[in-house]
């Protein structure tokens, strides 16, 4: 038997809602692939995806299917009990990259959480107490509880909520000169996006990679790869520490890895795992049977040859036509990133104006996003058919055809 809802509308919010969000003026109320409908009726196309989330686009058959499978089995035993699907997912990941062990955990936040208490218990077990710090690069972002917002190398984020996590170093992102200079035998971990994503999407270099592994190397410190935004395949490889040929110590992935719904995990080698044993660190809902149901889909279809090679080529589409839209209009100085995580860097003229071009772009039926005001990003589905790809774009080119008359 059904219930009858009652009506809700944007204006809602207001009432109900922390105002720490000032979400867009419309509600999405259905998703298919790479289109959402609003509660008019309206479709747009939506190359936002739910901030690099929505690896495989809206409702995808293959996670809908595992969802349901799974919410008919079993949902929660917490982690007294283990549960299949945890320990499938683990195997894949543990097959598929660099790590050993897993810990599952809900977000991006709570597994840097997990990455940087292992980083520093690590140090404390094997060489003492004064062996803490850890070195981070400005304009970074790590999540939002106290411990990952004060890594995170944007002071806007963390300031005003009292004393903050002591021990942390910010240096310029792929400045090799000032890393070296921060890191000592005081450091237990270098902690890098290898691309940065809410900083702008911008990538790191490959020597600045290579050189924080060195270090880390040399002074006895984790090498921390924060690849919440960045891995699942978006970058056209599983995960974008593949691309440099750098492998990480502990890596942090979350966003894609769920699809769309709500997981994340913390992956480390078997040596270094040792460091947390039975009730040093924990989560009720971390490898939930539901998440981990949807994750070992995500990887099925995502950890192939044709959808990663299929980025690659996306990313080809979306560049090509992005830098025209630029150069004819002077609105891009350039565009960056990789896969299907591109950032348009606004010209002098256009700096600030991210969010302008956001809004005109959902004038025109079109989802984007910004990195910060002087950045437009697109972060859409890994699977999103090339004729949904041109038909956002003729809709972003019309949304800055308007803006540049105005």
């Amino acid at each position: 038997m059904s219930v009858e809802q009652a009506p809700v509308h944007r204006a809602d919010f207001d009432q109900v809602m922390v105002p720490n969000y000032a979400p867009a003026a419309f509600i999405p109320v259905r998703g298919l692939g790479s289109r959402v409908w609003d509660q008019a009726g309206r479709e747009l196309v939506d190359f936002s995806g739910g901030i690099a989330v929505n690896v495989l686009g809206h409702c995808h058959p293959a996670l809908v299917g595992a969802l349901t499978v799974q919410g008919n089995q079993l949902w929660h035993v917490s982690n007294v009990f283990t549960n299949e699907p945890a320990l499938r997912l683990a195997k894949k990941l543990v097959d598929a990259t660099f790590a050993e062990r897993v810990f599952f955990c809900n977000s991006g936040a709570e597994a840097n959480e997990a990455a940087f208490k292992l980083a520093r218990r690590v140090a404390f077990e094997l060489y003492g107490e004064e062996k803490y710090e850890i070195v981070a690069a400005l304009n970074s972002f790590h999540g939002r509880t106290l411990f990952t917002v004060t890594v995170g190398g944007q002071s806007k984020y963390s300031d005003g909520f009292g004393p903050k996590i002591t021990g942390i170093k910010h240096v310029p992102f792929n400045d090799l000169d000032a890393l070296k200079a921060a890191v000592s035998d005081k450091t237990c971990a270098v902690v890098l996006e290898p691309i940065q994503g809410e900083g702008g999407v911008l990538p790191a270099d490959l020597a600045y990679l290579q050189g924080a592994r060195a270090l880390c190397d040399q002074f006895n410190a984790l090498l921390v790869f924060d690849e919440v935004q960045s891995g699942m395949g978006r970058s056209g490889e599983l995960f974008a520490y593949m691309h440099y040929g750098v492998t990480p110590d502990i890596l942090s992935s979350a966003k894609s890895i769920g699809g769309g719904f709500p997981m994340a995990a913390m992956m480390t080698t078997e040596k270094l795992a040792k460091h947390l044993g039975v009730g040093v660190h924990g989560t009720t809902y971390g490898g939930n049977p539901l998440a981990c149901a949807v994750g070992n889909a995500v990887m099925d279809v995502v950890n192939t040859p044709e959808v990663l090679a299929g980025v690659k080529a996306k990313h080809q589409l979306f560049r090509t036509r992005l830098e025209k839209i630029g150069e004819q209009y002077g609105v891009f100085s350039e565009v960056r990133g990789m896969g299907l995580l591109i950032g348009c860097v606004l010209t002098d003229a256009w700096k600030g104006k991210a969010k302008d071009i956001f809004n005109a772009a959902e004038q025109q039926d079109l989802m984007i996003l910004q990195a910060g005001p002087d950045v437009v990003r697109f972060a859409p589905s890994l699977v999103i058919e090339n004729a949904d790809i041109e038909e956002g774009l003729n809709r972003f080119e019309r949304a800055i055809i308007k803006l540049t008359q105005a």
